[in-house]
């Protein structure tokens, strides 16, 4: 192999690694970026940004659970009144709870177009998963996506104990969905009267590609668990090089996040915010359950319910065939693939969301039939 080659496999190894770790749900490339780029010229544009926008300021009542190894999970809830406004108050034993749950390195912010539209309208549960947001890590060592479907119910009984049940996941956040139905049918059959499944995969995994060479990737699935780990044991020196690496890692977010070149400036930042957010400890204790993820045999326990399958045209996280591949899973499932979008689908193409929520919702009896998609959400 001459040097020009494998100067191109080397590159191609090295945006590999990055990719590894956007493509498990979109977190920064830490083997890399937060260590080799030099400090960032656009420092003050990115916090004005900061500063402009109201992502992440919706606050509903917050409360805690505690999952079945001790870790506390937060949660918000949004409740219903009869003038359709949020007062935290009410939302009687036989109100449909809508319980939200985010993708990997996110938190229940990434919600925020769905959660403005849906205020007062329907009874509303956004929750951190464990090492996100405000929820605690739980003990060291590797994150199942089995555990997440534990984590899941947990909050469940804590702040939905009762009535009837419509759950909502994006891309890990979905993949927890599933694991609460393998762990527990019996939930979905008495309670769930609805899901929806966004920019998530029922499993196989290990054959996306992110747009680089499927066999260069492979090569680095092989060596970025351990960069990982080795990354994780030194979380103060790779926080520390997070501001110097910003340029890298902000056109890494926004080309693994979404896919238009219209998206409002302050929306990506954002989504930088959410994901830098996360300690490398977090990504590193995560990553390895999304290779192990094989959940499609779960997906049998929603049959014949109304669904939602969702995903961005062009995600190259989890590609629109895989939720193809769901919804074929879900006779009688809404799919829809929703053009010039990627993985974060939800903040890219807000309206387009929401008005197939709203049409689930009302297929599973949360919302009057003629509620119709909101105007005023993108």
């Amino acid at each position: 192999m001459g040097e020009g080659t494998g100067g191109g496999w080397r590159r191609a190894g090295l945006a590999g690694a990055a990719l590894g770790v956007l493509a498990a749900g979109a977190a920064a490339g830490v083997a890399v970026e937060r260590l080799t780029v030099s400090r960032s010229v656009r420092r003050k544009a990115r916090l004005a940004l900061d500063a402009t926008g109201p992502y992440g300021a919706l606050r509903g009542t917050p409360d805690r659970a505690l999952a079945d190894d001790g870790t506390t999970l937060a949660y918000e809830t949004d409740e219903t009144d009869e003038a359709g406004e949020t007062d935290g108050t009410t939302g009687g034993p036989g109100a449909v709870t809508v319980v939200f749950s985010h993708g990997f390195c996110l938190n229940q912010d990434s919600w925020h177009y769905q959660r403005a539209a849906l205020r007062g309208r329907v009874r509303t549960v956004f929750w951190d998963q464990r090492g996100h947001g405000r929820s605690g890590r739980g003990e060291d060592g590797p994150v199942t996506i089995d555990l997440l479907g534990r984590d899941l119910k947990a909050v469940i009984d804590a702040a939905a104990p009762e009535g009837p049940l419509v759950l909502v996941g994006h891309s890990m956040g979905g993949m927890t969905v599933m694991a609460l139905a393998e762990r527990y049918p019996e939930l979905v059959r008495d309670r769930v009267v609805g899901i929806a499944l966004v920019g998530t995969s029922s499993g196989r995994l290990e054959e996306v590609s992110y747009g680089l060479p499927l066999a260069g990737v492979n090569a680095v699935r092989k060596v970025l668990p351990g960069v990982l780990r080795a990354l994780g044991s030194q979380t103060e020196l790779v926080e520390k090089g997070r501001r110097a690496t910003a340029d890298l890692f902000a056109g890494l977010v926004k080309k693994y996040s979404f896919a238009s070149g219209d998206v409002d400036p302050a929306v990506v930042r954002f989504a930088e915010r959410m994901i830098e957010s996360t300690p490398v400890d977090v990504v590193a204790s995560f990553y390895p359950a999304f290779g192990e993820h094989d959940k499609r045999e779960a997906l049998a326990v929603f049959r014949g319910l109304p669904a939602l399958a969702l995903a961005g045209d062009r995600d190259l996280v989890t590609p629109a065939s895989h939720t193809e591949a769901i919804a074929a899973e879900l006779p009688g499932a809404e799919a829809v693939v929703v053009p010039d979008a990627g993985h974060l689908v939800m903040l890219e193409r807000p309206a387009a969301v929401t008005g197939a929520l709203v049409r689930l919702l009302a297929r599973a009896g949360a919302v009057p039939s003629d509620s119709g998609e909101d105007p005023d959400n993108g």
